[in-house]
């Protein structure tokens, strides 16, 4: 379907409602109400008009409305839209995890990527879901990562946290402490410098980035006193992919590199394992903190802070990290067009028209 010239220059945001027992549709709304996002983007919500005007009268929210709209393309670009993934009326439990949200955070979901992978939005932001009740046979996911990359049809991604203040991504992602050494592997670790460092060029717009890849035991192992893959597996991937121009530095030993302060001369840190690098993210960065999936054809970021059943309800959510989510993925969707088109043009060069010859 054709659009108006203004909707096509426009970046069209898709947005999932994640869990309704949580604090989504507070973000959602706090955010959406600054009109400064709709000078560029037409923001899509796939939801329920219901369930939002439930909590916008909870949070006692006066001066908002969503425009209610059949499908994404439909959208008007000024406003703030929601496409209904459910007509019925459904039952709200501010805090508590339901199988009816999880249901329909999954909807949410399924809606939105249809609409991303047939073209009728450019980009997907998620709210927090319930990754226990949103299980399902359509659904048998750690997380939005991995649900986002088996669609997206890739295996080799990255779940990259990102702040004013820190990039981190994490090499063996969503899987128990005690699968991470077996799961380790020099080829694994390659792919993700390979997929941080394609990512902080083409998404970030860092030129030549610098890596640090962080130990997996204390003190780096010490010599092997504490342990052997930081010398028989980080080690040699990072050589590697450094002798393959990438700048690539490691492993450091987790404790040092943040209390010295070392993160802060690096565009980009990969963490071994899940704790290893949220924990300092969050320490550095909960408030703001971006969750960016790298690798994935299209872009998708989230909050960095969960469903905060705790906070439902009680107008004291901060938006901030919602709001942060909207405008990295408008940023990185920008920085792609960019990039691929300096790639095009370099690898198709136009030809130079000679000059006409002096009368």
């Amino acid at each position: 379907m054709n659009q108006p010239p203004e909707k096509e220059q426009r970046i069209r945001v898709g947005i999932t409602h994640g869990d309704m027992n949580g604090i989504g549709y507070e973000v959602i709304i706090k955010t959406l109400q600054d009109q400064r996002l709709m000078e560029t983007y037409t923001m899509i919500v796939y939801g329920s008009s219901k369930v939002a005007s439930y909590h916008r009268k909870t949070l006692n929210i006066n001066d908002f409305n969503f425009n209610l709209v059949k499908k994404a393309d439909l959208a008007h670009p000024r406003r703030p839209n929601i496409v209904n993934i459910v007509e019925d009326e459904v039952k709200i439990d501010l805090g508590k995890s339901t199988p009816i949200a999880g249901e329909l955070s999954l909807l949410s979901l399924e809606m939105a990527i249809n609409d991303l992978l047939s073209h009728n939005i450019d980009l997907i932001v998620t709210a927090p879901i319930n990754k226990q009740n949103i299980q399902s046979p359509g659904f048998s996911f750690p997380g939005h990562t991995e649900y986002l990359a088996q669609k997206a049809g890739v295996s080799d991604y990255l779940m990259l946290m990102v702040s004013n203040t820190v990039r981190i991504g994490v090499i063996t992602g969503h899987i128990p402490l005690d699968k991470v050494t077996s799961s380790l592997t020099e080829d694994l670790v390659m792919r993700k410098i390979n997929i941080m460092n394609h990512s902080l060029m083409r998404d970030f717009g860092i030129q030549k980035p610098r890596i640090a890849v962080l130990a997996l035991n204390p003190h780096a192992g010490d010599n092997g006193l504490i342990g052997n893959e930081d010398n028989t597996i980080l080690k040699p991937a990072i050589e590697k992919a450094y002798q393959q121009q990438t700048l690539v530095f490691g492993p450091y030993p987790a404790d040092g590199f943040f209390g010295s302060g070392t993160f802060h001369h690096f565009d980009g840190i990969l963490a071994v394992y899940h704790d290893q690098g949220m924990v300092p993210f969050k320490l550095l960065s909960f408030d703001e903190g971006v969750n960016f999936t790298a690798g994935l054809p299209f872009v998708r970021t989230s909050p960095a802070h969960g469903t905060a059943y705790e906070l439902a309800g009680k107008n004291e959510a901060s938006p901030e990290a919602f709001r942060n989510a909207v405008y990295l993925a408008g940023t990185i969707y920008n920085n792609r067009l960019a990039y691929d088109e300096l790639q095009a043009n370099a690898l198709n060069p136009k030809p130079v028209e000679p000059e006409s010859p002096q009368q």
